[in-house]
């Protein structure tokens, strides 16, 4: 599916990441791919690409910093002359901003949340579409951002925006045969979901409400996903938020305790559906730009 693809994925951290399942089925399916890292969790990075299958070399990227994203372009192109498709799977927000501090935050903070988790997706699609010449795919992890979630505040103010610059990238970007599109995934417990207040029961309580179950240590349906929206065969797909959660995002039934943000999560009928990090927003500073 993917034979011979270019492939720029971003966010590995551990084998854990979400990120890293799709660089696996990538390789997989015939990708050549280029992972990221950045500064003292470049390491880290480093160290899980040694455990792909096809172990690829990490370049370095600050998604906040137009040198480094300048440079990272000009390596793509002296190392393959093009690009086929890239994975932006990088969010932050600052401790100020998240756990139930919505009406404390800084502007300051929440203008890091948005820039990071959504406006660097915008950095990266544009650094990256001249070496689109034939077509190709960009594809961000996501949560869906209809509702307000207790505890995300300005992650998930940011993730709101990522689902309208998807839309806008679709519609810059199509012209040039570039697809934009997003990933929604039920929660995996991946290093970022090691932030969220709660995340243990809200992960177990999901199988319960997902009609097709739903497996927190599994994050290999979410990278078959993203590989398809990276394939030819989504050629016709652009704009789009694809859920990837066993089907919960349809069924009023996820929703945490409301006695504290911490509490563990039961499952009850409501119009909330409290969705986790998934492995795409980071919630500490060691994480801040690979969820």
């Amino acid at each position: 599916m993917l034979a011979r693809k270019r492939l720029l994925i971003t966010g590995v951290l551990t084998r854990k990441s979400i990120a890293f399942a799709v660089a696996h089925e990538a390789q997989l399916a015939g990708a050549e791919v280029l992972l990221t890292g950045f500064g003292r969790t470049r390491r880290m990075t480093e160290r899980a690409a040694a455990r792909l299958p096809d172990p690829p070399d990490v370049l370095e990227l600050d998604v906040n910093a137009e040198d480094d994203l300048a440079a990272l372009a000009a390596e793509v192109e002296q190392r393959w002359g093009g690009l086929d498709g890239v994975l932006h799977a990088i969010a932050f927000a600052p401790a100020d901003a998240i756990g139930g501090k919505f009406l404390e935050t800084p502007p300051e903070s929440a203008m890091e949340a948005f820039r990071t988790s959504a406006y660097s997706y915008q950095a990266l699609a544009r650094h990256l579409a001249p070496l689109m010449d034939s077509g190709g795919s960009v594809v961000g992890l996501d949560f869906d951002a209809s509702v307000a979630w207790p505890s995300y505040d300005w992650m998930g103010v940011a993730k709101a925006a990522l689902e309208a610059v998807n839309r806008y990238l679709a519609r810059e970007l199509g012209p040039r045969g570039i697809r934009a599109n997003l990933v929604s995934a039920g929660p995996i417990a991946s290093p970022a979901a090691g932030g969220i207040p709660g995340f243990d029961g809200l992960s177990g309580s999901w199988p319960e409400v997902a009609p097709l179950g739903w497996d927190a240590d599994n994050p290999t349906p979410i990278a078959r996903a993203v590989c398809f929206l990276l394939s030819d065969w989504s050629e016709a797909i652009s704009g789009e938020l694809l859920h990837v959660d066993g089907g919960a995002h349809a069924i009023a039934g996820v929703a945490p305790s409301r006695a504290e943000s911490t509490a563990p999560f039961r499952v009850r009928l409501s119009a909330e559906r409290l969705v986790g990090a998934s492995g795409r927003a980071s919630w500490g500073r060691a994480s801040r730009r690979r969820p």
